[in-house]
């Protein structure tokens, strides 16, 4: 995991660079307005190995602009649903645990097109991309009977300087890098149809309610099968692993989108013809 991290991270950074080294062409200015919807999953302490268990519907709306044919902007909300299960993902079914919550994402993304690109192009209306950037979240895990997991002392790191229980315990907020691979197809002189598959490296071990150790006096949704009952570490139960605190949670989404292109003015000559023969 901590490998991948870097790798991302020096990835987004060569995606920024190229851009602004990149020699710079006229190109007409456009506009994007639209929609995605496709399948959101978690990967974490519950889930760390394989993607699309639990999936769930998840959509989004999108604005993306466009400077020429091979970079764009996009800024995007995503409504996605998060689920882990102990049972479901086979990883340690005699813990138990289970969560799930709903994750309301805000990104900031930059794009690069392999091929040229312009929607309602004859030419050019198809192209892999990749994308990386920037987002924020929020989060709320839930057990199933719908209790809120943040306000009940269920998890505890030692070594760390944060309250033992209470809500204070950790942010409903957390960072993450969205990064991912795509291809666009033009179906229309301004309709824009994409797919693509977004992973997210977050800055939060919580949004699955599992972290580091069991506290103390376990409780039913802190360890709902008992594992506990029957362990003795030397010092009562305060050492006992639940969660790896070393490793952060991964969220995806396998979606559509559906854009509807509009064309902006730029500059006294916006009108010419060759600011967008691209198009035709």
């Amino acid at each position: 995991m901590k490998n991948c991290k870097k790798v991302v991270i020096i990835a987004l950074i060569v995606l920024f660079v190229g851009h602004f080294l990149a020699p710079k062409t006229v190109q007409a200015q456009v506009l994007e307005v639209g929609g995605s919807v496709g399948l959101s999953y978690y990967m974490g302490d519950i889930n760390p190995k394989i993607p699309f268990i639990d999936s769930n519907l998840g959509w989004g709306v999108l604005v993306r602009y466009y400077e020429g044919t091979r970079w764009a902007f996009r800024l995007a909300y995503s409504n996605l649903q998060l689920n882990g299960s102990d049972k479901d993902s086979g990883f340690c079914p005699e813990r138990g645990l289970s969560f799930n919550t709903k994750a309301h994402d805000f990104a900031a993304i930059a794009e690069f097109n392999f091929l040229d690109y312009f929607t309602g192009s004859k030419r050019s209306g198809l192209s892999p991309y990749l994308f990386g950037g920037i987002s924020v979240f929020s989060f709320n895990p839930k057990a199933d009977d719908g209790t809120e997991l943040r306000n009940i002392f269920t998890d505890v790191d030692y070594d760390a300087t944060i309250p033992v229980e209470g809500a204070d315990k950790y942010s409903k907020m957390a960072l993450s890098i969205p990064f991912g691979f795509g291809v666009k197809y033009s179906l229309s002189h301004r309709i824009g149809l994409a797919f693509e598959w977004r992973w997210d490296y977050t800055f939060t071990d919580w949004i699955d309610d599992c972290h580091a150790f069991y506290p103390e006096n376990p409780n039913s949704y802190s360890d709902p099968t008992g594992f506990t009952n029957d362990i003795d570490e030397g010092d009562g139960k305060k050492f006992i692993l639940r969660g790896n605190k070393f490793d952060n949670e991964w969220g995806g989404y396998l979606n559509f989108s559906l854009t509807y292109k509009f064309n902006l003015p730029n500059g006294k000559d916006c009108n010419k013809r060759e600011r967008y023969k691209n198009y035709d």
